[in-house]
């Protein structure tokens, strides 16, 4: 490639620059450089995708052959898993199926009512449909899939117990009140927008074609945008502290000679064996060959499976005991006028 390659909001599908007037949270993902960075580098395969969007009508083309379907499937699991899950978290909520405070964070409802779902329900309710919601949901799809694509390549397990800590520590902080928020699905999101931050710091991002600064700094950036929009920081800044967490303790800490204290538990790399989807390599469990079905066992033809036996069963009788008769010659043959 020559030059950095760009990629704008036309590469999901949706038009939404004019709609970021007061959701300007999501105005880093308008457009971004991709470069090599530090430690990673993308793939030979996906910087050639990118360098079709370089160029406005080849961009078209490539829109007009990609299909909704076939851009679902190329998605990673887990990050096609979360987004989809929050998807139709809005979707029931938009229909009317539920009442949204039913799944909101509510520790006093947890303890004396056991309504434990809480704990993990409001995980994936990033709000009503409305253009943040929009921006949320390509947060995942970008830097989510980015991260699942590059740093967690093959490491599904790995990646499936970092949100998990996340979550985990996005519940402690919730029990301090001044911390508590209804919902932390965006707290989440910007979890995985901070460690993607600190694994590729060199990316360089463009914000509304004005501000030009490198991956490191978008969690910042983004911070700054709803401080001056006048959005509410507390789930942002829960979030990087979530992020930067992780970060310390699976890369900062082991490389100043500290020990690594937060290894992948093994009943997560047994649930992910278990999901079949994904991988992880080095996995101290077998992956389930039968992961995924939902039938075992022998299968029979209805209504036929016993005289189908029978009548089986019958020749094979018949073969065996036939099996000397009707041989009219026997010994070695020989080709005649041969030898």
């Amino acid at each position: 490639m020559v030059g950095p390659q760009r990629q704008d909001l036309d590469y999901f599908g949706f038009s939404l620059i004019a709609k970021l007037e007061r959701h300007a949270i999501g105005a880093s993902i308008v457009t971004i450089q991709v470069k090599q960075c530090k430690g990673h580098s993308i793939s030979q395969s996906y910087s050639s995708f990118l360098s079709f969007f370089h160029n406005r009508r080849q961009r078209r083309l490539v829109l007009a052959m990609s299909t909704p379907a076939q851009y679902y499937q190329s998605l990673p699991p887990v990050s096609k898993f979360y987004g989809v899950a929050c998807l139709m978290t809005t979707s029931a909520l938009y229909f009317g199926l539920y009442n949204p405070w039913n799944i909101a964070l509510s520790y006093q409802d947890v303890f004396k009512r056991f309504q434990v779902w809480r704990l993990i329900s409001n995980f994936f309710f990033l709000g009503p449909f409305s253009p943040i919601f929009a921006i949320r949901l390509i947060m995942i799809a970008r830097y989510g899939v980015l991260l699942e694509r590059g740093p967690f390549d093959k490491r599904t397990a790995d990646y499936v117990w970092m949100l998990m800590f996340g979550a985990l520590s996005l519940l402690v902080m919730a029990a301090i009140p001044f911390l508590w928020t209804p919902f932390m699905a965006g707290s989440l999101v910007f979890m995985i927008v901070y460690v993607w931050s600190r694994e590729f710091p060199n990316a360089q991002i463009n914000i509304y074609g004005v501000v030009t600064l490198k991956g490191f700094y978008l969690p910042w950036a983004l911070l700054a945008l709803d401080l001056i929009f006048g959005a509410s920081l507390m789930e942002d800044i829960i979030g990087m502290v979530a992020g930067h967490l992780y970060y310390f303790l699976t890369v900062l800490h082991p490389l100043a000679g500290g020990k690594y204290v937060l290894k992948t538990p093994r009943w997560v790399h047994k649930l992910v064996a278990h999901w079949g989807e994904g991988l992880q390599v080095n996995s101290p469990v077998q992956r389930d060959p039968n992961a995924g079905l939902s039938f075992r066992g022998r299968s029979y033809r209805l209504n036929g499976n016993r005289a189908q036996a029978s009548t089986t069963a019958s020749e094979q009788q018949n073969q065996t005991n036939n099996s000397g008769d009707d041989v009219a010659f026997r010994g070695k043959s020989n080709r005649l006028g041969g030898h």
